[in-house]
């Protein structure tokens, strides 16, 4: 029960995340939304974990949770591009399908099947993802090869992040959030000096900025616990329905319509948080 709890708590949180990013994206863009997320919450973390004495891991685990931005950082800026070029709402499904399905699949193969109803649950909520990910009317899917390719990378590389994050946060839970941050912030100032977007967060904007990355780091903080207490598996599909909480948000507060389809995976979302509860 407490991985189930702390694995939507994960939700919540990145959900509130992905709504505030998005509001700082429409007035800087989406690659320095995402680059300052990373860096502004690394320094307040290595405080966190230098005060609580979990700075240190075994280098085993700093590999595997540097990877984990590296990765992380790299699916998102391919989510962006295919989000870019290709149909939104066919390539942002792809990407939280295939994210949400490679915990799952990792997470079986080392800890063995889950119990039926969990296991119907997951059914249930990479459903809820799928639909839940689209944003208006979606004829079918009209994608071509070439334009499966960045989903499909996106996917491949926020996938990583939840597997490799869990991999190496079994023994501390701050550190591994300042590997993340620190090689995420990293790789994503080399991208964004090579396309002119290095800049530091203006007055206007650095509260918004602030709120996100409180956020963001809560749905990581949350998705650690979830991890450290049950099965990968469980975190990581829970988690991966923080597109329902931003959905939810964006609704209730800038007033956006719902689509038939994004309520069904809302609904089908609950279905299967409690199967996976049972």
């Amino acid at each position: 029960m407490p991985s189930i709890l702390f694995g939507l708590a994960s939700a919540l949180s990145w959900g509130a995340g992905d709504f505030t990013g998005g509001l700082v994206s429409r007035r800087i863009g989406a690659m320095r939304a995402t680059l300052y997320v990373q860096a502004v919450g690394l320094l307040p973390l290595l405080v966190v974990a230098l005060l609580t004495g979990q700075i240190s891991m075994s280098l085993t685990d700093w590999l595997w949770c540097g990877s984990a931005g590296v990765f992380g950082s790299l699916g998102i800026l391919a989510l962006y591009r295919a989000l870019a070029g290709g149909q939104m709402s066919t390539a942002a499904p792809i990407a939280a399908l295939i994210s949400a399905s490679l915990p799952v699949i990792v997470g079986t193969l080392m800890d063995g099947l889950p119990s039926g109803f969990t296991l119907v649950g997951f059914i249930f909520a990479l459903i809820a993802i799928w639909f839940v990910s689209q944003a208006g009317n979606n004829n079918g899917l009209r994608l071509q090869l070439s334009e499966l390719i960045f989903p499909f990378l996106a996917g491949m590389g926020i996938g990583a992040y939840f597997i490799f994050v869990h991999l190496g946060s079994q023994t501390s839970v701050f550190a591994p959030l300042v590997a993340v941050r620190g090689a995420g912030a990293l790789t994503l100032m080399i991208f964004a000096a090579r396309t002119g977007e290095l800049q530091l967060p203006s007055r206007s904007i650095f509260s918004l900025v602030v709120l996100n990355t409180t956020f963001d780091i809560g749905g990581s903080f949350f998705y650690v616990l979830a991890g450290q207490a049950g099965r990968m598996d469980i975190a990581g599909v829970l988690s991966s329905l923080y597109s329902g909480a931003t959905v939810l948000l964006a609704w209730f507060i800038l007033r956006e319509k719902i689509s038939r389809k994004q309520w069904a995976g809302i609904v089908v979302s609950l279905a299967a948080i409690i199967l996976i509860s049972l």
